[in-house]
């Protein structure tokens, strides 16, 4: 797991593990890459947290797609080229 750093806020870091989480189960070591470069988990934390509606953000952290709404970190497998729905 990537090293914890000392936080002044109130956020939770489930989003933040359940990123982690799913980056390394899909192969991606914790030292391969600095997640704060790609994205403000915090701002993303408070932006679903404030959504009255369905909200999902999405984003790549070294060639993995993710997708992250309310209900959690989902990873985009690439559709084939001519699939349906383009």
């Amino acid at each position: 797991m990537a090293p914890s750093t000392s936080r002044d806020s109130d956020t939770s870091p489930d989003l933040l593990v359940e990123i982690i989480e799913t980056l390394e189960a899909h192969g991606l070591a914790s030292d391969s890459y600095q997640l704060h470069d790609a994205v403000d988990v915090e701002a993303l934390e408070r932006l679903l947290a404030s959504s009255a509606g369905d909200v999902e953000v999405r984003f790549t952290i070294e060639g993995i797609h993710l997708a992250v709404s309310q209900d959690g970190v989902d990873v985009l497998l690439d559709e084939p080229a001519g699939a349906p729905d383009q």
